[in-house]
């Protein structure tokens, strides 16, 4: 299957995301943020970096880049759509996701070993983990606080929308670890749409999807991790169920 990986002038994760599509089983598609073709892809991943420089905002340029036309109207015809830190920075920015991306609380770029609870386990991208999982991948990021306001924030927790949750972990990360690590409202670490396709998220899947590279595991051998594997190959067994 057929997964577009869009890059943006100042996009750093694009090559990561593909080799993560790859080690799923699936086809990476490049696609270049001037194209208004999505060359027949079934899913798209908007990877992470500092689009356009995240001058006037995080991703507030890159939302007006032709392909994202025919994303938006992709997504709100059901493709699975996963947009990764700056992504779902431009996810937000396009409306595709409600709420907003802000500095990080402490105001510095902040990069570590996150775990995450897998909050909603019935999206395109997240059917292949256990609601309540606890998953450990890289964040990497300086504009990672997400807001909005207490109406928005209600109707995410109400329907199930939250689809990740920053945590300590109950057996994850050196004691006083810090669970909410960047200021994000209700520790929300990504989010979904009502129909399930489009995620957004601001830890790095595509970073731990190997063995040898992943996030470290208490317990485990050094880098050892490949939790965010399940992301791509869930999105894999959606498009064939």
């Amino acid at each position: 299957m057929r997964i577009g990986v869009v890059t943006f002038p100042g996009t750093l994760d694009d090559r990561d995301a593909q080799r993560a599509v790859r080690l799923a089983g699936g086809e990476a598609v490049a696609l270049w943020h001037r194209e208004d073709d999505l060359r027949d892809v079934e899913a798209i991943v908007l990877p992470g970096g500092f689009s356009y420089g995240d001058y006037l905002r995080a991703g507030a340029i890159s939302r007006f880049s032709p392909v994202m036309e025919r994303v938006v109207d992709a997504a709100k015809g059901g493709m699975p759509v996963l947009g990764i830190c700056n992504g779902f920075q431009i996810l937000c920015e396009t409306h595709l996701l409600p709420g907003a991306m802000i500095k990080n609380a402490h105001r510095s770029f902040l990069c570590r070993d996150q775990p995450l609870v897998v909050e909603n386990n019935r999206t395109a991208w997240t059917g292949g983990y256990e609601a309540g999982q606890v998953i450990r991948i890289p964040l990497k990021n300086q504009d990672g606080q997400y807001v909005a306001d207490e109406r928005t924030l209600a109707e995410l927790e109400a329907e199930g929308r939250v689809a990740f949750r920053y945590t300590a972990g109950a057996t994850h990360g050196p004691a006083g670890f810090e669970a909410n690590p960047n200021g994000s409202r209700h520790d929300i670490a990504g989010i979904t749409n009502a129909e399930g396709n489009v995620v957004g998220l601001m830890p790095h899947p595509e970073h731990a999807v190997e063995a040898g590279f992943g996030a470290d595991r208490p317990g485990e051998a050094t880098r050892t991790g490949v939790d965010g594997l399940g992301m791509f190959t869930s999105v894999l067994r959606s498009l064939v169920a």
